[in-house]
């Protein structure tokens, strides 16, 4: 047996988080001193104090770890594995909030500063299967939106969470407050969805908002956002679905997603239940010539990647691509409702009213 000095410096925990783990049953002794109350270790005890230690250095938490101790190596390895997935998103949304900060607090000199500014288009289309269209797309000056309702109303959660959006549009923006801005639009949005929405019903939604040199993202549910820039397309957006957690967990490969029979089951979306409304929001750097595609997943879960690359890189005018997508989805036959949006970055100069 190993006393508790023994054990700590053995595993590199401290006495104080050996006892702390001891009251929490996270890491038991094998054995108190009944008179004494001092606590002693098993030589094989030290495995898992290990990886206690190591996945704190993680900053793992402790009930996080708890769930992580009880698995067999396979399992927790997938659990450590969508942790770190989840830390990783959340480093790369205050990251792009660093960025934001730093640049409105060190503006650009004016004369580096170039004027641009959005050409957009929207379309929504029922499809060649649903009886009627729960989706609702929206460009706009500043705003972009796509959201797809589900439920017996969803159409009409759909069009209450854009047009809290909508509003957007006729604000000034406050300089340095874009995001919260956006965060309260959002608020509004899942208010309006609540006052309609009942149990099954709600709606995703993706939008962005144009400041001018930057888009401001919001996020939750399954339908997309795409970069096209230099001819390469990215997706900027994660699904909140329960096929998407299943990837990040490395219990699912891509090409497993798209025949899995709950690929459509979200896991976030606007809907009355607090817990599953919280949207990602992030901001987006905008260069001259960058196209941007807002979708429904009536056009994602039909059109592959490449083939969205194509059209995107192919047609000019955000009015033709819009339809040309469209289309693209009801020729692999139309099983949803598609909705897409898209706007090109210009300069200033270059860009005429839509």
């Amino acid at each position: 047996m190993l006393t508790i000095g023994a054990f700590a410096k053995a595993s590199r925990l401290s006495p104080k988080a050996l006892r702390l783990y001891d009251e929490l049953d996270l890491l038991r002794p094998a054995r108190v001193d009944p008179d004494t109350g001092y606590r002693y270790y098993a030589p094989e005890q030290l495995e898992r104090a290990r990886l206690v230690a190591w996945l704190r250095r993680l900053g793992m938490p402790l009930a996080r770890i708890r769930t992580v101790c009880a698995l067999p190596p396979g399992p927790a390895a997938r659990e450590i594995r969508a942790y770190w997935a989840g830390v990783e998103a959340e480093t790369a949304t205050r990251r792009d909030l660093a960025a934001f900060l730093v640049d409105h607090l060190i503006p650009t000199p004016e004369e580096d500063t170039a004027m641009l500014e959005l050409r957009y288009a929207a379309l929504s289309d029922t499809g060649l299967v649903r009886p009627a269209n729960q989706d609702t797309a929206y460009a706009g000056t500043r705003v972009l939106a796509v959201a797809d309702g589900f439920g017996p109303a969803g159409a009409p959660a759909s069009t209450a969470a854009v047009e809290a959006l909508k509003t957007l549009d006729r604000e000034t923006l406050p300089a340095g407050s874009v995001l919260n801005l956006l965060e309260d639009a959002v608020q509004g949005a899942t208010n309006a969805v609540r006052n309609i929405a009942g149990g099954e019903d709600g709606t995703t939604l993706t939008a962005m908002l144009w400041t001018g040199s930057q888009l401001a993202l919001v996020h939750i549910g399954d339908s997309r956002a795409y970069l096209l820039r230099d001819g390469e397309l990215f997706r900027i957006t994660h699904d909140h679905t329960v096929v998407q957690s299943m990837i990040d967990e490395g219990r699912l490969t891509p090409e497993e997603a798209t025949t899995h029979p709950q690929r459509a089951l979200l896991i976030k979306a606007l809907t009355t239940d607090d817990t599953i409304s919280t949207p990602d929001l992030r901001l987006q750097d905008a260069h001259p010539g960058d196209r941007y595609l807002l979708c429904s997943d009536g056009l994602s879960s039909v059109v592959e990647d490449p083939a969205i690359q194509r059209i995107l890189t192919s047609v000019p005018a955000p009015e033709a691509a819009v339809r040309t997508l469209v289309a693209e989805a009801n020729q692999a036959g139309g099983p949803d409702n598609v909705s897409c949006v898209v706007a090109d970055v210009v300069g200033g100069g270059d860009a005429p009213t839509p």
